[in-house]
């Protein structure tokens, strides 16, 4: 099955119809509910709402979801009668495949209430296919449609030392990359104030996003919180909220992590912590955010000193 452990839980909708061609004398019984084994429709909605439930026992690697909604409806014509499924759920991947389930078995389910009336070749089940879907990757983006500048900012003593190599902060800088923002600045420091200080100062006239990994503990060298937060003149607590709550759901050290979020001026700076999983983490949990901000917004800076 497809890891979807890193992506971020959202409200997920889909909605699949499918169509049964049948003889008008069968459409009849369709309005009435009279057959031999009841009502077709009303069984067929049943059908459905079941086959939602359980599309990951009959279908080999979807993952098994909470389904919040299942409904199954029916439009009846003359000869045929179309049958719509719609599924949510809040959970880290789609329903597509739960609606296009449900409306296939209450398809099916009208096919076999049907056939003692009419011969085989008269009932012929055609377009399921899928209508709609919405939320993750297809409607909150994680790619940004144009450049925006970012910096990186490593803060560890070990790293900066040249004791141990720097894996957080270059998972990072992979995950803005492929998110789209470009140029992007790496650079690693020791967790000294006054260096960091001066240097987010001297990166926010050219860069729109300031990242620093590492100093968001509770450790007497975690200085990263403390030394940005009053160039913050609008905190976006939220983020930093998303992503606490993304991490605690993985490890319970994710409470720990003090880091804030907001913008100084007009670059955003963001505190991740110094560890690759927690980063890692704590940028899946809000990167559509970041994309977002950063689509509505167009007075950013640029790498380079143009606006």
């Amino acid at each position: 099955m497809k890891d979807v452990g890193m992506k971020p839980e959202s409200l997920r909708r889909a909605r699949a119809s499918a169509e049964l061609l049948a003889p008008p004398h069968c459409i009849e019984r369709l309005r009435s509910g009279d057959t031999e084994k009841g009502d077709p429709l009303k069984t067929a909605r049943v059908a459905g709402i079941l086959a939602a439930k359980r599309t990951d026992e009959l279908i080999p690697l979807c993952h098994p979801l909470p389904i919040h909604r299942a409904d199954v409806d029916f439009e009846l014509g003359e000869d045929r009668v179309k049958i719509i499924a719609k599924v949510e759920t809040i959970g880290p991947t789609g329903v597509e495949m739960e609606a296009l389930t449900a409306a296939s078995l209450a398809a099916l389910t009208i096919y076999d209430m049907l056939k003692p009336y009419c011969e085989p070749a008269e009932l012929v089940i055609r377009e399921c296919r899928l209508d709609e879907k919405r939320g993750g990757k297809s409607h909150y983006k994680r790619r940004l449609p144009a450049p925006v500048a970012a910096a990186v900012l490593v803060l560890s003593d070990t790293v900066a030392a040249g004791r141990k190599p720097d894996t957080a902060g270059r998972a990072v800088e992979a995950e803005l990359a492929a998110a789209g923002f470009a140029p992007i600045h790496y650079a690693v420091l020791p967790d000294e104030p006054v260096l960091l200080l001066d240097t987010v100062q001297q990166l926010r006239a050219e860069y729109a996003l300031i990242v620093t990994v590492g100093g968001t503990g509770i450790g007497r060298r975690d200085i990263s919180v403390d030394t940005l937060r009053p160039l913050i003149d609008r905190e976006l607590p939220g983020l930093m909220e998303a992503a606490r709550a993304f991490g605690q759901r993985r490890t319970p050290y994710a409470a720990l992590s003090r880091g804030i979020a907001g913008f100084s001026g007009d670059t955003l700076l963001l505190t991740l912590p110094g560890s690759r999983g927690g980063a890692s983490e704590s940028l899946a949990a809000i990167l559509p955010s970041l994309v977002h901000i950063f689509e509505v917004r167009r007075d950013v800076p640029h790498a380079g000193g143009y606006q």
